[in-house]
């Protein structure tokens, strides 16, 4: 799969090469505040638990994995900013509830990680809104859906800008570590009706 370029930005799927853009991102507390309270993440849990992590539900046929999104040079810029210069963030495809007992694999879950540069832009929704629509295309996916902590507002109107409404506010139990958090949902196409 391929997502094409939106008005602003292109998108590649990243792997293991992409672990220092995901390291530097990382390091700035206040993009790590609504994940894991301000902490910087070190270059050893990108490559022992994050890289792995990733592989682990990455399907690039399918769209699963995370979308590097990077802007794209104009001609004032082009060919003077580096790939970390033009790198933004991440948009994160993987079936919700991918890392419990029962995964939703016909429910989307879309996440993103971005710059503090890229804040307030509409950058994240841009990016959201062209991979969700890549995503979404294949015929066993019936919902997208998000989860954020309450207090993480920025993320939430995003996730309202993209069509979905909230469902609950629920426990999201994960192997680094369980939240409360709301779930947002879009329903993409009626699931069948069973006869």
């Amino acid at each position: 799969m391929n997502i094409s370029d939106s008005a602003r930005l292109t998108y590649d799927f990243m792997t293991a090469k992409d672990a220092q853009l995901l390291f530097e991102l990382d390091q700035d507390s206040e993009v790590m505040r609504y994940i894991n309270g301000g902490e910087q993440t070190s270059m050893q849990e990108i490559r022992e638990i994050f890289i792995p992590r990733l592989e682990s539900y990455a399907d690039l046929s399918k769209g699963w994995g995370m979308w590097k999104v990077s802007i794209k040079p104009d001609n004032d810029t082009a060919g003077h900013l580096s790939s970390s210069e033009q790198f933004l963030g991440w948009i994160l495809v993987r079936p919700l509830d991918f890392f419990s007992e029962s995964p939703q694999w016909n429910n989307l879950e879309l996440g993103w990680r971005f710059k503090q540069s890229a804040w307030g832009k509409g950058i994240a929704t841009e990016a959201a809104q062209a991979v969700m629509e890549a995503v979404t295309g294949i015929e066993h996916v019936h919902y997208i859906s998000a989860i954020a902590l309450e207090e993480n507002i920025s993320s939430i109107k995003i996730m309202k800008k993209l069509g979905m409404r909230f469902l609950k506010k629920a426990m999201h139990y994960d192997p680094l570590g369980d939240s409360e958090l709301v779930y947002y949902q879009k329903e993409i196409k009626p699931m069948p009706q069973i006869r």
